[in-house]
């Protein structure tokens, strides 16, 4: 049973148990007070008998002439209960009294019964005669009351037919009320179908009405769906970042290794090769297997950051690391001289490792790539929220054709720029910079060379700090 039926059913079913309690509460109250209004005019007509009369212990008789109604009956009993007088439009009828009733009069209490006779239902006044204090008789005034019964059964019968009627009616209603409250549920298991049949994260379920119950329901669906795509969305980033990884370790892997087998084959040689050949081989299998030692090193660091593991993010002065950086790169080369040039006492927020990673990658491009005796320039810059961070070289440049191509894996450009590497140098150096939330630009003429400029974001300044940079700022405009 769907939950549409079962609520309409609910709401249906207290709807005509109210319905039923209201009408039998309506039935139970008109008729008790017709009741009363009929036993008043009883009585009333009851008082007129015994006002109009001097009654006697021997003679209580009904006095010609006070019956008012012509449907109203009257009758005279003595204390024992016997019948003594009647009025003409009773004939042969005698109005009943029962046990309880001729006791309750015997003792002074008027009483009020309904009977059923030959002739119907009839409603009954008792009320004893007194004289000088003594009960001499006792007076009855009766009345059908078959019209009373046949109203309220005419009333029973609308209450009835009117609670069925009611009912349906609802019934439809609620039914209708139910589908319009329960769409966006409907909605919510199509979305969920369709993107289960599709796999397509991006759908959303539509809902324009109030921020009630089902309101929220679709707002958290939507935050989920929000959630699951970019959950799904990094699980394909993942998995392609790994059959991008599996593509390029095997693509680069397979030139060192056949290199290795094949000098490893030259040294199983029978007769053996020479002892100058064998010092060459061995020479070779090392340089290799150096060479597959930093292809696996930066292949692994790539894939860290294709799985966007998070780096430490602190406060680091960047004009001690790019010190220290020029002054190793000088000892490894002597031919060219490295210049640190205007490197202020700049704080970034990032990661010291990853940052110097990034300079070396970029100093050793530009070393590589500038002519012996030019020079290598290191310079960094500031604005309020940047530190920039410049290696140039005096290089041939980029040509334009390949320069949108040189932060991709294993693109090393034309001859002029080749080199010895695999070309994963720039690609590293752009995945540690995004990763820091920076970013790498790149500007070159041909003939004249290049800069690589790295932009990180600074860390915010201490409270004082800012305080007095603020004031100097003011002080120079």
């Amino acid at each position: 049973m769907s939950i549409r039926l079962r609520l309409t059913l609910l709401f249906s079913a207290i709807l005509a148990l109210t319905l039923f309690v209201s009408g039998a509460i309506l039935y139970i109250a008109v008729s008790r007070l017709t009741y009363n209004v009929r036993e008043d005019a009883l009585a009333e007509q009851a008082k007129t008998i015994i006002g109009a009369s001097e009654f006697q212990i021997d003679r209580v008789r009904v006095p010609p002439g006070r019956v008012t109604t012509p449907r109203t009956f009257a009758q005279t009993r003595d204390p024992s209960g016997q019948i003594v007088d009647s009025t003409d439009n009773l004939a042969d009828f005698e109005i009943p009294l029962s046990n309880e009733g001729l006791a309750a009069v015997q003792s002074g209490e008027d009483w009020t019964e309904a009977s059923e006779t030959e002739a119907g239902r009839v409603l009954v006044f008792n009320q004893p005669i007194r004289s000088n204090g003594e009960i001499i008789g006792i007076i009855q005034v009766a009345r059908s009351i078959a019209d009373h019964d046949d109203s309220l059964d005419t009333l029973r019968d609308a209450v009835i037919i009117g609670i069925g009627v009611v009912t349906l009616v609802a019934f439809g209603i609620s039914w209708l009320l139910a589908g319009t409250a329960l769409r966006p549920i409907n909605r919510i298991t199509e979305t969920a179908q369709e993107i289960g049949q599709e796999r397509d994260f991006s759908q959303r379920v539509e809902y324009t009405g109030p921020p009630d119950e089902l309101g929220r329901l679709t707002t958290t669906m939507n935050v989920m769906l929000t959630e699951l795509q970019a959950a799904f969305s990094h699980a394909e980033r993942t998995l392609d970042a790994q059959r991008r990884f599996a593509a390029d370790a095997s693509h680069e892997l397979r030139t060192p290794l056949t290199t290795i087998r094949g000098n490893l084959e030259l040294l199983r040689r029978d007769p053996p090769i020479s002892h100058e050949d064998h010092i060459e081989v061995v020479t070779d299998i090392i340089e290799e297997c150096e060479r597959l030692m930093r292809l696996v090193n930066d292949l692994m660091v790539l894939q860290r950051a294709d799985a966007e593991w998070p780096l430490s993010s602190e406060r680091v002065r960047i004009k001690p690391v790019i010190e220290e950086i020029c002054r190793q790169a000088r000892l490894i080369d002597t031919t060219r001289p490295i210049v640190c040039d205007g490197i202020g006492d700049v704080t970034i927020a990032g990661s010291r490792d990853a940052l110097k990673q990034v300079v070396l990658i970029l100093l050793d491009n530009a070393i590589k790539y500038t002519p012996a005796g030019e020079r290598v320039v290191v310079s960094a810059s500031t604005t309020l929220q940047w530190a920039h961070i410049t290696v140039s070289d005096s290089g041939p440049g980029i040509d334009a054709d390949m320069l949108p191509h040189i932060f991709e894996r294993f693109y090393r450009g034309d001859l002029a720029r080749q080199g010895t590497g695999v070309g994963l140098g720039l690609a590293i150096a752009k995945a540690l910079v995004e990763a820091q939330r920076g970013r790498i630009e790149v500007d070159t003429q041909a003939g004249e060379g290049t800069s690589f400029t790295v932009s990180l974001p600074r860390a915010p300044m201490p409270l004082r700090s800012q305080c007095r940079a603020e004031r100097a700022l003011a002080e120079r405009t």
